[in-house]
């Protein structure tokens, strides 16, 4: 479907925002180095529901990221514990404090499911450490191409990045979903860059 030029209402509930498709089909100059003074950067085999809900939340709370608090624990595990879908911890000062989900269920595409840090860990070059580690697992699978998806919700940094990591955009989309603020699914405080309405 295609959307009309002009204004589209959203009803009261819902947020919408306007979702930007990213590719990179050929290995890139950036690769890991050193990783940042006190942080480590490491796989998390078969990740604990409890331990990966309470990361997810601490990255991307801000940003309402609410995919993954909609599943219940089955659903969760089944995407989890698959043998494709590979999850990486950067941590601090021994807590972890960055999220990356590689997504390789439909090889030869990798898609960078989930990337984020916490809020303290920004500007500290963890991101773009992050990142050289999320194409450095994400080439290992020989691809095609690895993409990832960002959208108005997120950082207003997010989208710069990407295409710094030499991420190159190809597609827009709409997404129009219930606030997760009034579903409960996330605090109402959060995400003060979202006007919360009709809750």
């Amino acid at each position: 479907m295609t959307l009309a030029d002009g204004y589209t209402d959203v009803a009261a509930g819902k947020i919408a925002s306007v979702v930007t498709y990213l590719e990179i089909r050929e290995r890139t100059s950036l690769s890991p180095s050193e990783a940042p003074p006190g942080m480590t950067f490491r796989r998390v085999l078969q990740p604990d529901l409890n331990w990966y809900r309470k990361l997810y939340c601490e990255v991307g709370e801000e940003w309402l990221w609410f995919s993954r608090l909609r599943m219940n624990d089955q659903e969760l595990t089944g995407v989890l514990h698959d043998p494709l879908v590979e999850i990486f911890a950067l941590s601090s000062g021994g807590d972890d404090k960055g999220l990356l989900e590689l997504d390789c269920r439909s090889l030869p595409d990798v898609e960078i499911a989930s990337f984020g840090l916490t809020a303290d860990l920004v500007g500290q070059g963890a991101g773009r450490y992050l990142m050289a580690c999320a194409l450095q697992a994400a080439w290992a699978h020989s691809p095609q191409r690895v993409w990832v998806h960002t959208c108005t919700l997120d950082s207003e940094r997010a989208l710069s990045f990407y295409i710094k990591a030499e991420f190159v955009p190809y597609k827009r989309a709409i997404e129009v979903s219930d606030d997760p603020r009034i579903t409960g699914e996330i605090p109402k405080s959060a995400a003060k860059h979202v006007p919360l309405i009709g809750g």
